[in-house]
């Protein structure tokens, strides 16, 4: 729906928005046929373009869009009849047909969003601008053709007045005229004797003439004006019933719409159901799959290691064979090495016998060497007392 408001309208649309819209089109095809009867004595003074909503008429609080897109607005002067329309054509469709009033009031909601009321369309227009100028110039024409239809009406009623008067006048003043004519004679015998106040008379007399025929043309005039507002209220009825018509089968329509669109979203929640189920058992699956994936990995990884125990179990007998040889080459080694044990100890017994008799010869070997000594001391001394008696000699 379109909401109503101080920030222009909002945007969305209800079956209600739609079946007020088809009821307007109707009414509004009437006044395209009233409009196309007088568009010829019309003259735009003033066009812009801008989106046009009307208020809803369930609500008196919504907006329903009338054009889909922005369409052309224009301030219409009939010559006429000395009145101002605002008139706005979709294609084939008349949207806006609204006489200005000096009652009408035009209102900024919003920095692009203006309305006003129409009571003899029994309805709320408003318009959204591109801009805030388009919406200031369009509110400054409003109230220039507000306050031109205000003229308009003024000096209708001062001629309406004006010519009552002069036709109260023409009746008072004509039987006085012919009983003049009747004493003085005929307007030709009048001439002929002549005579400042039959002349007065006389140009009073044609100024009445003059006066109740512009009357009788005023008369004719309303009486033409009255009657094409018959016929146009005459067409507003039927479009008023063809109206009442509508909303009857648009309100059934919408009715099987509503029951439709129950079924539909019961259809629509048990369809979104099945689709949770189909989403979870897809997850199922989905999860079954990568297990599955998960042990075909691993029964491969079990079938290399079973290939490569294969493998190994027929490399088992030479193994085996090997294995016998390498006890038997162990125990060879064992009863050498039990051999080799024996020389061992036998090797240690003589080293510990060696090491006894190097220690008795190192003692040996030590006395040898004091009494060494003790013989090269003697020796020493010795020599010395041969070298004294060789000197003494």
């Amino acid at each position: 729906m379109w909401r109503s408001g101080g920030r222009g309208p909002v945007p969305g649309r209800s079956a209600a928005g739609c079946a007020a819209s088809s009821v307007s089109d109707v009414s509004h095809a009437a006044a395209a046929r009233a409009l196309a009867a007088g568009g010829t004595r019309e003259q735009p003074i003033f066009t812009t373009r801008a989106h046009v909503f009307q208020i809803d008429p369930s609500t008196k609080k919504n907006w329903v869009p009338a054009s889909k897109q922005a369409v052309t607005v224009s301030y219409f002067y009939d010559s006429t009849r000395n009145s101002y329309r605002i008139i706005s054509v979709d294609g084939a469709k008349v949207i806006i047909n609204s006489t200005i009033t000096p009652n009408m009031t035009f209102t900024k909601t919003s920095q692009k969003f203006g309305q006003w009321a129409d009571s003899r369309a029994n309805t709320v227009f408003g318009l959204g601008f591109p801009s805030e100028q388009q919406l200031t110039k369009f509110a400054e024409k409003f109230q220039e053709v507000k306050e031109a239809a205000k003229l308009a009406r003024d000096r209708s009623q001062e001629k309406i007045e004006t010519s009552s008067n002069h036709s109260q006048e023409s009746g008072r003043e004509t039987p006085s005229s012919t009983r003049a004519s009747s004493v003085n004679g005929t307007d030709d015998e009048k001439a002929s004797h002549g005579g400042p106040a039959e002349a007065h008379l006389k140009s009073e007399n044609d100024k009445l003439k003059f006066a109740l025929a512009q009357s009788s043309t005023n008369v004719k005039k309303w009486e033409t004006e009255l009657q094409s507002l018959r016929e146009s209220n005459a067409r507003l009825s039927t479009a008023l019933q063809e109206s009442a018509a509508s909303i009857e089968h648009w309100k059934k329509q919408f009715s099987a719409c509503k029951e439709e669109n129950d079924q539909l979203r019961g259809k629509i929640e048990e369809l979104e159901e099945q689709c949770n189920e189909i989403n979870k058992e897809k997850e199922r699956n989905a999860q079954l799959s990568r297990r599955l994936q998960e042990l075909e990995t691993e029964l491969q990884d079990k079938e290399l290691e079973l290939e490569e125990l294969r493998k190994q179990g027929e490399i088992i007998p030479e193994l085996m064979s090997e294995c016998e040889s390498v006890s038997e080459q162990l125990q060879a080694a064992e009863k050498k090495n039990k051999d080799l044990e024996e020389k061992v100890r036998t090797l240690r017994t003589e080293v510990e016998e060696n090491k006894h008799r190097q220690t008795n010869l190192k003692t040996e070997l030590k006395n040898f060497l004091d009494v060494l000594d003790g013989k090269i001391d003697e020796l020493h001394d010795f020599r010395q007392g041969l070298s004294k008696l060789g000197v003494d000699n």
